[in-house]
């Protein structure tokens, strides 16, 4: 599954060598996270980045009251705590696996490797961080310009079976209003 997933989203019809795809595929290790797990800790260095067969994943800031919740990531997606991972120092915020998760993590340093030994190594790491980049950026532009209404309806545009999966309170946190907020919108929708 593993070289399907990534092969098959990364390469955009264009093929991977088999011997360089091999290598690269030796670093990666399949690991299953419980629903609810956290994945990476607050204050811990990311040292994996991680390839989501399935499921779903929480980014969110830890509090005594309550939790922001400020990302989520889906299958055939890639996921870490990316800042932590690029500069090696403990993350700000935790992942958790909301689902049961399937990831193929490879490590920092198997990753440092794959980019010194392979140029499909290197066209990885720049696809993988050039997607990053692009849902970092279209989630601060939501913020910016659409309404919290607004935004709740693109995140069901893009996930429609989100409800099934995410509870309401993470739904709020990530559009940036309060579980109740919510329901007014909802109400509004319905």
């Amino acid at each position: 599954m593993l070289k399907w997933g990534i092969s098959g989203h990364i390469t955009n019809g264009s093929r991977l060598q088999e011997a360089e795809w091999n290598f690269i595929a030796s670093f990666f290790d399949r690991k299953v996270f419980a629903r609810n797990q956290v994945i990476t800790r607050q204050g811990e260095t990311e040292n994996y980045l991680s390839f989501v067969e399935t499921g779903i994943v929480r980014f969110y800031i830890p509090g005594d009251e309550n939790e922001l919740t400020f990302d989520f990531c889906f299958d055939k997606e890639f996921t870490c705590a990316y800042n932590s991972f690029l500069t090696q120092t403990p993350s700000e915020y935790e992942l958790q696996a909301l689902t049961e998760t399937v990831a193929w993590r490879i490590s920092y340093d198997d990753l440092q490797k794959v980019y010194a030994q392979t140029k499909a190594g290197n066209y990885l790491g720049r696809w993988v961080s050039e997607k990053l980049f692009l849902a970092k950026s279209r989630r601060e532009l939501s913020l910016l310009k659409y309404t919290a209404k607004e935004r709740y309806l693109n995140l069901f545009s893009e996930q429609p079976d989100i409800l099934k999966f995410i509870p309401l309170k993470y739904i709020a946190s990530y559009i940036g209003i309060t579980p109740q907020g919510l329901s007014r919108i909802r109400r509004q929708i319905t």
